[in-house]
Order: C-alpha cells, then sequence, then structure tokens
C-alpha cells in the first residue's frame, strides 16, 4: 500500500491554451504639415550710379585725354533707350520722340570740281548737256518719262546753254515733238550716235567712256524731270534701269582709271562698241516699259 499520496494534476488553464493575440504595432500620430515658408521678397534694386568719364589708359589723373567723351550723370531719359549712333552728344539736347530729323541729304553740299555747289541735274549730267547726242538723250528721257516732261527738258537745255540758246527754243521744241510721235505711237528702235573715229590708245578709250557716260546721264535726267518712279514700272522693266545705272557707275570708274602699262587698245575699243549696244538696248526697254505703264494708266 503506498505511503505516499499522488496529488491529482491540475487541467491547463483555458487561458494559457488560447494563443495570446499579437500585439498591434502603434502607429506615431501623424503631424500637421507645416505651412510652407512664404517665399522671400527680392531686394530692390539699387540704383545704378552714375558712370563716370571715361579715362584712357596712362593718362594722369585731372588731365581729359584727347578725343574722349565725358557723359553727365543726368536723371532718366524720357521714352525708349537707342543705341550706336542715335545717342545723344554732349551739348547737343537729345531729339524728341515723334519728331522728324532736320539733317539735309548729303547730296545737297557736294560741291564740283570748283568748289561750287552742285545745281539740279548736275549729278546726273554735270553742267548739262553738251552736244547734239546729249541734247537727243535729255529729250528722250523727258519724253518718256512717267509723266512727260519735254517742256521741262527743252527748258533746262536753253538754261545751261545760257540766254544766247533762247533762239533754239523752238527748233529744240519741234525735234521733242517727233521723240514724242516716236514714243507715243511709233516704233521704239535703238538711236546709237554715229561716232567719229576714235584714238586707238588709252585717252581714246577714256574718251569714249566719259562721252558715253553723259549720254546715260541726260538719258536719266530725263526721266527724273518727268518725276519717273521705278516702283510704278514692271519688273523687267526696273531691272533694266538698274543695269542701266549700274553701267554708267563703271564708265565713270573707267574714266578715273590710270593707264595701264601694256594693253591691247583695239580690243578696248571693241569692248566699248559692245557696251554702248548693250546700254541702249536697256535704254530701248526702259522706254518701251514707261509705254506700256502708260497705256496701263490711260486704259
Amino acid at each position: 500500500m503506498p505511503t505516499s499520496r499522488t496529488k491529482p494534476r491540475r487541467p491547463a488553464r483555458a487561458s494559457a491554451a488560447r494563443s495570446k493575440p499579437k500585439t498591434r504595432a502603434k502607429t506615431p500620430p501623424r503631424k500637421a504639415a507645416a505651412p510652407a515658408p512664404k517665399a522671400a521678397r527680392p531686394p530692390a534694386p539699387k540704383p545704378a550710379a552714375a558712370p563716370g568719364p571715361i579715362v584712357a589708359k596712362g593718362v594722369p589723373k585731372g588731365v581729359p585725354p584727347k578725343g574722349v567723351l565725358k557723359i553727365a550723370a543726368a536723371g532718366p531719359a524720357a521714352g525708349p533707350a537707342r543705341s550706336g549712333a542715335a545717342a545723344a552728344l554732349p551739348g547737343k539736347p537729345a531729339r524728341p520722340a515723334g519728331k522728324k530729323s532736320g539733317r539735309k541729304s548729303p547730296l545737297w553740299q557736294r560741291r564740283g570740281p570748283n568748289g561750287e555747289l552742285f545745281q539740279p541735274g548736275d549729278l546726273l549730267l554735270p553742267t548739262g548737256p553738251q552736244g547734239p547726242d546729249e541734247i537727243q538723250y535729255l529729250l528722250r528721257g523727258s519724253v518718256a518719262a512717267e509723266h512727260a516732261a519735254p517742256e521741262a527738258g527743252v527748258s533746262e537745255i536753253v538754261l545751261k546753254k545760257g540766254p544766247e540758246a533762247e533762239g533754239d527754243r523752238g527748233e529744240l521744241s519741234r525735234f521733242a515733238e517727233g521723240l514724242a510721235e516716236r514714243f507715243e505711237s511709233g516704233t521704239i528702235e535703238p538711236l546709237l550716235p554715229t561716232r567719229p573715229v576714235s584714238r586707238r590708245n588709252f585717252s581714246g578709250v577714256v574718251e569714249r567712256a566719259k562721252h558715253r557716260r553723259r549720254e546715260i546721264g541726260a538719258f536719266l535726267r530725263g526721266l527724273d524731270l518727268g518725276r519717273t518712279e521705278s516702283s510704278h514700272m514692271d519688273s523687267h522693266g526696273e531691272a533694266s534701269l538698274q543695269s542701266l545705272m549700274e553701267w554708267a557707275a563703271r564708265l565713270e570708274n573707267l574714266a578715273e582709271a590710270d593707264e595701264p602699262d601694256t594693253a591691247d587698245y583695239a580690243q578696248f575699243h571693241r569692248g566699248m562698241d559692245q557696251l554702248e549696244n548693250t546700254t541702249e538696248a536697256l535704254i530701248v526697254d526702259v522706254e518701251l516699259t514707261l509705254r506700256r505703264l502708260r497705256d496701263r494708266v490711260k486704259a
């Protein structure tokens, strides 16, 4: 018989049998979003310091170098700032905006070889028409001009020749009438003058170049008397007029050129023959263009 008593085991607690629930991780409380910082105001711009005088290097202080402009510290300029040649020079008041310049064209003060001021037409034909060929081209231009001006052409011839030419006015007027009839209803063909035999040397080439340059200038002067606007011409006639003026400039350069050491002057004169034919064809093109322009205006 056993002496020790066995203690009955206690049943396991139901709570032990249950697994303890996992603890939920605590989320930290959300912090309120901080307000966005206010944009810092940019500092007010400091007024620009007035520029001092421009001083060249190597010049001691207090001695202004020659040709240096001192810019005075003036207040803000009225209107938009201008740069380059439009900047005002010291001592001259700034020109108010919107006001037209009173400067004249540089052509008004051009002078002739003896210092005399050029008269109207002298840039194209200095001293006026001097021979029958130049008279013909002047009247051809004044008759064919956008606003026909044969009387103005005759008056300019008489004025340039002097009072003794007043007796030739009637004959010049009849000549202008014949050219006007050719232009208005006749066939416009080249009227290249007959040339005398030229010397086969450099001075002979220069004389021909000067003479042809003056003939082209006489025709252009006639167009100018009739207030011809190249913008009213068609593209073909405008191009012919532009080429004619370019040839006149080349002839002027040739007339002022230096004599070469060696040259084939026969070849020079053959080139002058071709040049005269080319420029005459351009003159006829301009005449035909202006006749078409006049017919279009009349229609």
